[in-house]
């Protein structure tokens, strides 16, 4: 494993580089957000994504959420986006905002048991939407193992995920330091499954939905 300083002042470019070149290679790459340090993989590659499940020991059943760096990825992703996911993503991407969308029927990959949706976020962290940009969306998740508390310094990724990662991008402490908050607006009305860097009541003002509704469990 390599690991790389990407911290303002140093310059990126060979970063992103071996970065991207071994995200084509199907190996795993740890990435800043504004959130917490994703692992990321090409999301169309399952073998990219099993081995990304294998290092932070879970299977299928949790999908592997997916990194944008545009509008129009996410719109070529989702196809049509629903009102409410629009309205939600103008509101608060890029940021802490992860959104469960229809997929389209044109994408083909395999995050999971996804039941054809998708889970997208755009992340607000100038190393990752750089490493976006040469590579099109990602597969990417908490930098961490199952269970254990998410990377919030590019250590902790390291002492948890170890040699299954190629690369790691150090950025500095992240940002917010919390993991993004997920709401469903495959169903209605919209349903938050874990409240994070964006409270409940900041969903439901931009939803016109009562916070209670929004945090109701999953049937």
């Amino acid at each position: 494993m390599t690991t790389y300083t990407c911290t303002p002042g140093h310059d990126r470019t060979a970063a992103l580089a071996a970065a991207a070149a071994a995200l084509a290679a199907g190996q795993l790459v740890v990435t800043p957000t504004d959130t917490v340090y994703g692992v990321a993989c090409d999301a169309f590659s399952p073998a990219a994504v099993a081995a990304l499940l294998a290092a932070k020991h879970r299977g299928p059943d949790m999908p592997v959420p997916v990194l944008v760096g545009s509008w129009q990825a996410a719109e070529d992703i989702a196809g049509e986006l629903p009102t409410v996911a629009l309205a939600l993503m103008k509101a608060y991407w890029p940021g802490g905002l992860s959104v469960v969308v229809p997929q389209a029927q044109s994408v083909e990959w395999d995050l999971g048991e996804t039941t054809q949706s998708v889970m997208l976020r755009m992340p607000l962290n100038a190393v990752a939407v750089d490493l976006l940009r040469r590579t099109g969306p990602l597969g990417v998740s908490s930098a961490n193992i199952t269970g254990h508390p998410p990377a919030t310094a590019i250590e902790q990724a390291e002492e948890q995920l170890g040699e299954s990662v190629a690369i790691y991008l150090d950025g500095g402490p992240a940002d917010i330091g919390t993991a993004s908050t997920i709401v469903d607006v495959t169903c209605d009305p919209p349903r938050i499954i874990r409240e994070g860097a964006i409270t409940a009541d900041d969903i439901a003002r931009v939803v016109g939905v009562p916070t209670t509704v929004l945090l109701r469990p999953a049937m």
